[in-house]
């Protein structure tokens, strides 16, 4: 199969796009045919090493994907063959930007219906940072008021969409009433 791998860390140029051997899933993981990778900024951290997490070389970018599952791993019940799939290769970020992908099972889901194989690539970390954001560190209750900064990138659009669907009231302001505030997520009661 095709992969795009590095072999050493540095800029794009580094990035070779080899013929590998197709891998096999292990225990609590699925064996992916992607249909498409999402690509964002963490790949380039990854690629010029300025990651940190650990990285071990050669490597094979990219994280979040989208696909058909191929195979599965030993303990693996939640997933069968051909189920379409979408979310996050592993904890490094690393292994989706290949003709197949190992997933950790409990870092994919069913893919919606409603996405295609590209949009369901593009949603995994950005969304999943959103959620963290609004329910497990704001934890934003109904009838608060919610202002994001950058709320027109990708973290910050999911953010407002969930923010809202917690019942929170997201009040767009002048941008010359939010220079003076710095944090990325403000919430008033």
């Amino acid at each position: 199969m095709k992969a795009a791998r590095v072999h050493s860390f540095g800029p794009p140029k580094v990035i070779a796009l080899e013929d590998v051997p197709k891998p096999e899933p292990g225990d609590g993981e699925v064996l992916v045919q992607v249909k498409a990778a999402g690509v964002g900024p963490w790949d380039g951290l990854i690629r010029s090493g300025k990651s940190v997490l650990p990285q071990p070389l050669p490597l094979t970018l990219g994280s979040d994907l989208s696909g058909a599952v191929y195979s599965v791993g030993p303990g693996v019940e939640r997933f069968k063959i051909g189920d379409e799939v979408f979310g996050v290769t592993n904890e490094r970020f690393t292994g989706a930007y290949a003709e197949y992908a190992v997933a950790k099972a409990t870092m994919i889901a069913h893919k919606p219906k409603t996405l295609n194989y590209t949009h369901a690539a593009s949603v995994p970390v950005v969304a999943v940072t959103a959620w963290q954001m609004v329910f497990e560190y704001a934890g934003i209750a109904p009838g608060q008021f919610v202002l994001v900064h950058g709320g027109a990138g990708n973290v910050g659009a999911y953010l407002l969409q969930l923010a809202k669907r917690a019942g929170a009231m997201v009040v767009p302001l002048r941008p010359q009433k939010i220079l003076h505030m710095s944090a990325a997520l403000v919430l008033t009661a």
